[in-house]
């Protein structure tokens, strides 16, 4: 009799732990389709950013923003992406650096994905500091312009449009000249900028977009008044915490302000990407991959952010 009891007595605890099995299981996958959708479900950010100093030739020009894609790709030959920035008819697409990983280089990834891009809209870009550290990033620059895309390396190029311009000016990552010196970043960026107005000859006049890698150098970019930066590197500070912001970002450290949105210091206006890809850490946490798409408006300056 005893036996009996104890063989029925278990049957409970079999079903609970049978149960217990399964709810773990069913976390497990709930928890991996959470982690898959957030680090490649691509979020479309939409910003306005108003100016009194932009042309109103160029009012409600539209930039796709691309940063940080990191030999990622979402969907064969990245067609998911390349439908997104498609579906946001940009006047123009802006990449910012790291569009390839020094650590795992698949070029070919980059160039398939700017030769499509370009087809879009016409494409300008500058290199990060994953670029830098590539004894083939000239081979892949080579590439680069020769499916379309504008490279502003410490350069600039005039875009007209009904008798008025705009400037696009471009800055290489410091990287490129200080690898090991971080400290000499901000001199660095100055010298790069330096060059790249310098050779204008509209005498630094004209409405100014530049093309960066680095947000943390925000105060560099106001004092040269440019009027909109465009920035990643940050990567959305990689986890996002409700309430609190991204933990940790390059160049920014623990608890970074520069990680996505728009940043105002004086007249200058930067807008900072999340980024696309994985970084150093292969998991974004709250953080989905992210396409900024923003408008300009030429506007007051009551309706400056």
């Amino acid at each position: 009799m005893t036996g009996f009891g104890s063989r029925e007595s278990s049957a409970p605890g079999a079903a609970a732990a049978a149960l217990a099995s399964m709810m773990g299981i069913a976390a497990a996958t709930a928890s991996f389709a959470w982690a898959r959708w957030s680090n490649w479900s691509i979020q479309r950010t939409d910003v306005e950013v108003a100016s009194p100093r932009l042309p109103l030739a160029f009012d409600r020009m539209r930039i796709v923003h691309v940063s940080d894609l990191h030999n990622a790709e979402f969907g064969p030959g990245n067609a998911r992406l390349l439908n997104a920035i498609r579906r946001a008819v940009p006047d123009v697409i802006f990449i910012t650096g790291d569009l390839v990983d020094s650590r795992q280089t698949r070029a070919e990834v980059a160039v398939r994905f700017v030769a499509a891009a370009a087809r879009i809209a016409p494409v300008y870009y500058v290199p990060g500091n994953h670029e830098s550290r590539l004894d083939e990033y000239p081979q892949i620059e080579a590439s680069l312009k020769r499916v379309g895309a504008t490279v502003l390396a410490n350069r600039s190029v005039c875009l007209a449009r009904d008798g008025e311009c705009v400037r696009v000016a471009g800055v290489m990552d410091p990287a490129f000249t200080a690898p090991h010196a971080r400290g000499l970043a901000a001199s660095v960026m100055e010298r790069n900028l330096s060059c790249a107005l310098r050779c204008t000859e509209d005498g630094g006049r004209a409405f100014t977009l530049l093309l960066t890698h680095r947000p943390e150098l925000l105060p560099v970019y106001a004092g040269c008044h440019i009027d909109v930066a465009f920035a990643g590197h940050a990567h959305g500070g990689q986890v996002r915490v409700p309430g609190v912001g991204g933990l940790f970002a390059p160049s920014q450290g623990v608890l970074p302000k520069l990680t996505e949105g728009v940043h105002v210091m004086g007249r200058t206006q930067l807008v900072v990407s999340r980024g696309l890809g994985p970084s150093v850490v292969p998991m974004r946490v709250n953080n989905r991959p992210e396409l900024v798409v923003v408008d300009l408006r030429s506007a007051s300056e009551d309706s400056r952010p």
